[in-house]
């Protein structure tokens, strides 16, 4: 019978998303993230299999944690100019916020890995589509009511993370 984990699974994918967001997939080493998570490389692949699987769970994570809160302000209820102009403070106030000025990690995660990793590339591509759905749909709520004029579009990847 196998030791019982020492670490907690979840705190490490959150540990890992901050070195990967910081460094990149690529120049990220798994001594790294062995460092950043304070285990092994043993339990690190036991837990996780590999860098790539980890890397994916932090993907997921930061999807989850970032992308999520910017389409649940926009899906929320209330006058729509005031949605929109929360949603593009949210972005700001986050990047401002960030003293590494990391960025948006699917950005990064895009302009990294587009064309060279299939799982990235399509995780990355459906945050971008899911988010953009949100700021036409709230535009086109917003023109059905008469709150925004019909000449405001928001063309094909204009939104962001």
């Amino acid at each position: 019978m196998g030791r019982p984990k020492q670490f907690d699974p979840d705190a490490a994918v959150e540990q890992a998303m901050d070195v990967f967001w910081r460094k990149g997939y690529a120049a990220t080493t798994p001594q790294d993230l062995v460092d950043a998570l304070g285990i092994g490389k043993g339990s690190l692949y036991n837990t996780f299999g590999s860098k790539h699987a980890l890397f994916e769970r932090a993907l997921r994570r930061y999807r989850d944690s970032q992308a999520v809160a910017l389409i649940e302000m926009l899906e929320e209820s209330g006058p729509v100019k005031e949605r929109l102009r929360a949603a593009l403070w949210l972005l700001v106030e986050m990047d401002l916020a960030d003293p590494d000025r990391r960025g948006c990690m699917a950005v990064n995660a895009a302009a990294e890995l587009a064309g060279t990793d299939e799982m990235a590339t399509e995780l990355v591509r459906r945050m971008f589509d899911r988010t953009e759905e949100a700021f036409s749909a709230l535009v086109e709520k917003g023109q059905r009511a008469g709150r925004l004029p019909p000449a405001v579009t928001l063309a094909p990847s204009e939104a962001c993370c």
